[in-house]
C-alpha cells in the first residue's frame, strides 16, 4: 500500500511552462523544479538511454509515446554515470504498487517529471514554433508557475553555451579492448554514449576517450590507428578549440564523425552549420544511404545540422533525411573521414547503419 503522503506527491499540480507564456498542466510526479530547452523525442522505449545521453544536456524531454516507465529500470541501459536531462514529460507514468522504479529513479536524480497532459498538443506547438526555454514547476495556478518558471529559465540561460565541455571527461581516459590484435582508436568525447565505447571495444585493443579540448599533439602522441568524434549536446558554434583540432588531424588518419561529430567535422572541411526549427530525436527517422543505395531507419538526437550549401566541393553528401531533406552524412576521401548524423551504435532502436562501424575498421 502507498502511504498517504506518496498518494499526495503522485497528484499534486504540476505545470510544463514555456518562456513565450504557455502553460500545460499535469501531475507532478516528483523532483525539483527546473529549465531546459523543451524538445520531443518519438521513441516507443528506451526512457533510460534518453535520461542518461549526455547529448540531452539541459533538455527537458517530452515523450510521445503515451506509456513511460512500464518495464522498470536497469543500469545496463545507462549511457553515462548519470541522468543528463532537465525534466522528463509523459502522458502516462506507470506508477503502482507494483513498480514505480522509473518514478522514483527520476525523483531520486532530483529530474522533475510530469504527466497526464496532452502531449500531442505540446509536440504539435513544438513543431510549429520550434523548441523553446521552458521549465517544470509545481504549482496551484498557472500564475504562480509562470512567475516561477521566469526566474528558472532566466537563470539557466546564464550558463556556458559550450554545453559539450559541460559533459566531456576532463582527461584521457583509456579502455582496454577486446581484441589483443585490434587497432588502437582514440575518440574525442563531446558527449560520448556509452554503447559507441561498447562498439569500438568489440574491435580494439584500446580505446582513448579524450576530453573535448584535447590538442591534436595530445592525441597524436597517443598514436591511434583512426579517431572517433563522438555525438553531444548543443550547437556546435559554440565548442571551444574542437572545430580547430580536428581540422589540424584531417588526412592524418582515417575520421569517423557521429552526430555533433558530424558537425563539427563539417565545420573543420569548411562548412557552416545551422539550427533545426524542432530537431530530430526518436528511433524511426528514415535516411537514404547513397554509397550503397539503401533506405533505413535511423535513431537520431540533434537539434542542429551542416548547411550543405556550404560544403566545398571535394565534400559529399552521402546520407540525407527523407523526412526533411536534411544532410545526415558527409565523406571527403582527399581528407579521408567521413560521418554521419544518426545514431548507428543506437541500442534501443534500429540496428541497420551498425555496419559503419565494420566500414571505419576496413579503413584502418
Amino acid at each position: 500500500m502507498q502511504s498517504q503522503k506518496q498518494m499526495t506527491n503522485q497528484f499534486k499540480k504540476g505545470f510544463l511552462v514555456l518562456e513565450s507564456g504557455e502553460t500545460y498542466e499535469g501531475v507532478w510526479r516528483g523532483g525539483q523544479p527546473r529549465a531546459g530547452e523543451v524538445v520531443f523525442n518519438t521513441s516507443h522505449s528506451g526512457y533510460e538511454e534518453i535520461a542518461t545521453d549526455p547529448s540531452y544536456f539541459s533538455q527537458i524531454m517530452v515523450m510521445t509515446a503515451p506509456m513511460q516507465g512500464n518495464y522498470g529500470v536497469s543500469s545496463t541501459c545507462w549511457e553515462s554515470k548519470q541522468m543528463w536531462i532537465d525534466g522528463f514529460v509523459s502522458l502516462e507514468m506507470q506508477s503502482s504498487g507494483r513498480d514505480s522504479s522509473w518514478k522514483d529513479q527520476l525523483d531520486r536524480s532530483g529530474i522533475p517529471s510530469l504527466s497526464d497532459l496532452d502531449t500531442r498538443e505540446i509536440v504539435l506547438r513544438l513543431r510549429d514554433l520550434g523548441t523553446p526555454w521552458g521549465a517544470l514547476v509545481p504549482s496551484e495556478t498557472p500564475e504562480e508557475a509562470r512567475a516561477h518558471a521566469k526566474k528558472l529559465i532566466e537563470e539557466k540561460k546564464r550558463i556556458d553555451t559550450d554545453w559539450v565541455y559541460a559533459v566531456t571527461r576532463k582527461e584521457l581516459e583509456v579502455v582496454k579492448g577486446a581484441n589483443p590484435n585490434g587497432p588502437r582508436v582514440a575518440i574525442m568525447d563531446f558527449g560520448c554514449k556509452e554503447n559507441t565505447v561498447r562498439e569500438l571495444k568489440a574491435h580494439c585493443s584500446e580505446v582513448g576517450v579524450f576530453p573535448s579540448r584535447a590538442s591534436a599533439r595530445e592525441i597524436q602522441e597517443w598514436n591511434p590507428q583512426g579517431l572517433m568524434l563522438s555525438n553531444g549536446p548543443g550547437d556546435p558554434a559554440d565548442v571551444k578549440e574542437a572545430t580547430e583540432t580536428v581540422r589540424s588531424l584531417l588526412g592524418w588518419k582515417p575520421i569517423f564523425g557521429i552526430c555533433m561529430g558530424n558537425q563539427i567535422l563539417g565545420r573543420a572541411l569548411g562548412a557552416k552549420t545551422y539550427k533545426l526549427k524542432f530537431g530530430h530525436r526518436g528511433g524511426n527517422h528514415p535516411v537514404r544511404d547513397h554509397l550503397v543505395n539503401e533506405i533505413y531507419m535511423t535513431s537520431q538526437n540533434h537539434g542542429y545540422a551542416v548547411d550543405d550549401k556550404t560544403l566545398p566541393s571535394d565534400v559529399k553528401v552521402t546520407h540525407v533525411n527523407l523526412n526533411d531533406n536534411t544532410v545526415e552524412g558527409i565523406a571527403c576521401e582527399a581528407k579521408n573521414c567521413f560521418s554521419v548524423q544518426y545514431h548507428p551504435e543506437s541500442h534501443p532502436g534500429p540496428h541497420d547503419a551498425r555496419k559503419l562501424f565494420d566500414y571505419f575498421f576496413s579503413r584502418l
